[in-house]
Order: C-alpha cells, then sequence, then structure tokens
C-alpha cells in the first residue's frame, strides 16, 4: 500500500468514526481530495451556515435533558453527512419531535424570554424536512430513518407563542434583537467565532460524542450562557481517550482566520481550547443505582 493510499485510509477512518458515514463514501472523499487524514472532516466553510449550526448545538446542549435516553445520540442525531456548503443529519427515531421542539423559536409567555434558535423555519424539502434560518441561506437537511415520517410540529399553548409558525418569511423583531445582541458591543467577535467553529464541528461529529453515552444512553450536555461546551458524564469512554478522538478528528485545528491566543493553551485536562473557545470533557463518578449499569465504569 502506497503512502498516500495509507493516507487516505486513515482520513477515511477517521472520518467514519466522526460521522458514522460508510466507509467508502469517507474514502471517496478522500481519495477526491475533500478530506485528509488532517482535516478528516468537512467544515462548513460559510460564516452562515457555521452561525446556524453552532446555535443549534448551544440549545440542543441545554434544551434535552439528562435522563433523556438517547442511545448515546446526545444532540438527538444518530449520523451526519457534513458538506463544504451545508449539512445532513440523521434523526434518532425517538426523538426527532423533541429535537425539532426544542430548536424551533417560541416566546415564553409566563416566564418571559425567547427560547429556541431565533430565526429558524422548518421547510419540506420533497419528501424530507430541512431547518433554515432567515433572513440567509443557511440550512440543516433531516433524514429519518423512516421515508415516510411526517414530524409532529409544537403548536401555540401553554404559555408558548411559536414564532415560526406567526412569522414564517422574516425573523420576529424578538428574534431579531437576541441576532443584534449576540452581535453587539459587549460581545467578543473573535472569540464567538471561534465558538461557532467549535460548535458547528461537534455537530460534524456525533459518533465521537455518542461514546460518552454510550452506558447509560445519555450523558450531561451543557454550555456556559450559550457559549462554551461542558459534556459530563460517568462510564464508559476514558475522558483522555475522547479528548485524543476529537482532537485527531480535527476538532480543536485553528483556521487560518481564526487568531491564535494565549488561553488556548488547556489549563488542565479535558480542556479543548481554539481562539478563545472552549469544549470541556469531564468524567466523574457513577450513581447508577442499578449493578448492571455499572458494568463498564
Amino acid at each position: 500500500m502506497s503512502r498516500r493510499t495509507d493516507n487516505h485510509h486513515r482520513a477515511a477512518t477517521i472520518c467514519r468514526a466522526a460521522t458514522g458515514l460508510p466507509h467508502r463514501t469517507c474514502l471517496g472523499w478522500a481519495e477526491a481530495g475533500l478530506i485528509d487524514h488532517r482535516r478528516p472532516v468537512p467544515d462548513a466553510e460559510d460564516e452562515e451556515q457555521r452561525l446556524l449550526e453552532s446555535l443549534l448545538v448551544a440549545e440542543l446542549a441545554d434544551g434535552l435533558r439528562e435522563g433523556d435516553l438517547r442511545d448515546g445520540a446526545l444532540f438527538g442525531f444518530t449520523s451526519a453527512r457534513p458538506a463544504r456548503a451545508g449539512l445532513s443529519l440523521a434523526l434518532h427515531p425517538a426523538m426527532a419531535d423533541r429535537v425539532l421542539a426544542t430548536v424551533l423559536p417560541r416566546i415564553d409567555q409566563d416566564y418571559g424570554g425567547l427560547r429556541g434558535v431565533p430565526g429558524l423555519r422548518i421547510v419540506p424539502t420533497g419528501r424530507s424536512w430541512a431547518l433554515i434560518h432567515l433572513p440567509g441561506r443557511a440550512a440543516v437537511h433531516l433524514v429519518h430513518p423512516d421515508p415516510d415520517w411526517r414530524p409532529v410540529l409544537p403548536e401555540h399553548g401553554d404559555g408558548l407563542t411559536q414564532l415560526w409558525r406567526r412569522n414564517r418569511h422574516r425573523p420576529h423583531p424578538a428574534e431579531a434583537a437576541d441576532l443584534r445582541e449576540r452581535g453587539g458591543v459587549a460581545a467578543d467577535p473573535g472569540s464567538d467565532a471561534a465558538q461557532d467553529w467549535l460548535n458547528s464541528r461537534l455537530l460534524r461529529r456525533p459518533r465521537m460524542l455518542s461514546a460518552a453515552g454510550a452506558v447509560h444512553g445519555s450523558a450531561n450536555v451543557y454550555t456556559h450562557g450559550g457559549g462554551d461546551m461542558v459534556v459530563e458524564w460517568c462510564c464508559g469512554v476514558e475522558r483522555d481517550e475522547l479528548e485524543r478522538r476529537l482532537r485527531r478528528s480535527g476538532l480543536a485545528r485553528r483556521p487560518d482566520r481564526i487568531a491564535e491566543r494565549l488561553r488556548d493553551q488547556p489549563w488542565f485536562p479535558g480542556e479543548i481550547a481554539m481562539g478563545g473557545a472552549f469544549v470541556t470533557l469531564r468524567r466523574g463518578p457513577c450513581y447508577a443505582p442499578h449493578p448492571t449499569a455499572r458494568r463498564a465504569h
């Protein structure tokens, strides 16, 4: 086997482990020059696309409960087909409607404030569905194992006003204000852009994080105020091994347009830093009550 062929297979192996795609698909990408062993998963080239994917990850991390049994699909997706211009995600069949109810924007009349991803809309695309981000062209295409699947979409009620139903073709003023605030004076544009890169890459690697939820079916995933991501789990893969896999997949590889920062050097084990953005991995003790749940601890 030549060195070039060996590198192609190496890239394809990492790509398959990260995305869940067949090895032959990833190998074809490697042979076509779309990926290599340093960048084994395609990045989103467009800033708007990265923003959409980043907002989806943050909302799902904070919106899905730790107790949900997701078969390791921590964000509700079982595999990804990433491309430079877009992304397709395979929905976990038991979580599909919950995922949509979590990310579609609504106003909470009882507690106040906007929930969900501001500007997000769902549209049919033939027999499938896509999430689009107003007013741009960014989109994430959804794949369901049942070709006849139709989502059960949330309705108005229970103190919630579904903005995506009321304003289908333009953002509601509350959504526009939320997006403006994200890029406001108090924001750190460099850090926000770097976090969008990291979050987008996490969404494009659903099989990597599934190792953290493999034993109990779930893990504790959340953000610090919608920013840096934290993944906590107790059993199965060791923290250092999961960090190694994520780094090997190119998660923390700094793009040329992201400036290096002094804080990019990890301060503690399990911290993955890039351009002032962070993903933190924490593996702690197991408190599962049944002994069979602790077998892989």
